[in-house]
């Protein structure tokens, strides 16, 4: 079959946006920025539509807090969750751009971000940005929880510039050609699942728009970590199905899961506990003052 024009967007694509010198700058780095620019430009609205208060040299100091805390912990959780065995024996690529082999170091950039660790350090850094700078705790929480799926749009979208984390292969017509797959030729091509479009749509565009209107309602409001947990964990473990897991992994964990598929089961797990637990607290709180 005649690959469309559909079929070979990846191929227009070039991950590197500009080269400073011999350094290449990645588009995928460069929606981290957006990403960023996205939340900070967001929060700075609803603070002033709510009239919460804030200032900007607050919000200034929280964001150093959570740009330290997402790409650190991108990093780490990409290390001990997908390869700890490699970076004990290299532990210097944790944190340097290079690699080694027999002829020396060679530049490669830093590659390997994991979602979850970004989540799990993120939200200690944030709270502790909010401590530090007396900001109400569990609102700036509930506020960018909700707000977090707007900016991961961003980081999926560089996914898929990239031409990396591509799905499965499918003979469906939504499929793509992509280069990186390395398993077959333009004229020819085998085509996978976009799942960075997947997911930049699900766990991106529609869970935030979900989170939006459940922020509406007075019982949830200020649930919107337990619902993010949840919706996210939802999401990203049905398109799992679709996304081809670590090379070096497969899907070797508990019932042939991936380990993206693990770590969300136990986000939505923690997610729906949580919610439990706080919406029995309130109602018993309630009750308690009748």
């Amino acid at each position: 079959m005649e690959p469309t024009w559909w079929n070979l967007i990846p191929s227009y694509f070039d991950g590197t946006a500009f080269t400073l010198g011999s350094f290449p700058v990645r588009w995928y780095g460069i929606m981290y920025i957006f990403a960023f620019v996205t939340g900070y430009l967001t929060l700075m609205h609803v603070n002033k539509k709510e009239k919460l208060g804030y200032t900007k040299d607050q919000f200034d100091s929280l964001f150093t807090w959570i740009i330290a805390g997402i790409i650190i912990g991108a990093r780490l959780g990409y290390v001990f969750f997908y390869k700890p065995g490699y970076y004990l024996a290299n532990p210097t690529e944790i944190i340097l751009p290079m690699t080694h082999d027999a002829l020396g170091y060679h530049f490669a950039g830093i590659s390997g971000m994991s979602y979850h660790g970004g989540m799990i350090l993120g939200t200690i850094f944030t709270y502790i940005g909010l401590k530090r700078n007396k900001m109400k705790v569990w609102e700036g929480l509930n506020l960018c929880f909700m707000l977090a799926p707007l900016a991961y749009t961003w980081g999926r979208w560089g996914n898929f510039i990239n031409g990396e984390l591509f799905g499965e292969v499918t003979t469906s017509g939504i499929g793509m050609w992509f280069p990186l797959a390395h398993d077959s030729p333009i004229e020819n091509p085998i085509l996978h699942h976009p799942s960075q479009l997947y997911e930049m749509l699900f766990e991106g565009i529609i869970l935030f728009a979900i989170l939006y209107n459940l922020r509406r309602i007075p019982l949830l409001r200020d649930k919107m970590p337990c619902l993010y947990l949840m919706g996210y964990g939802f999401f990203r473990f049905f398109i799992e199905f679709f996304r081809r897991p670590d090379a070096h992994l497969g899907r070797v964990d508990l019932f042939g899961m991936s380990r993206g598929q693990t770590l969300c089961s136990v986000m939505f797990l923690t997610g729906l506990i949580w919610l439990i637990v706080l919406i029995y607290r309130q109602k018993k709180a309630v009750g308690s003052r009748k």
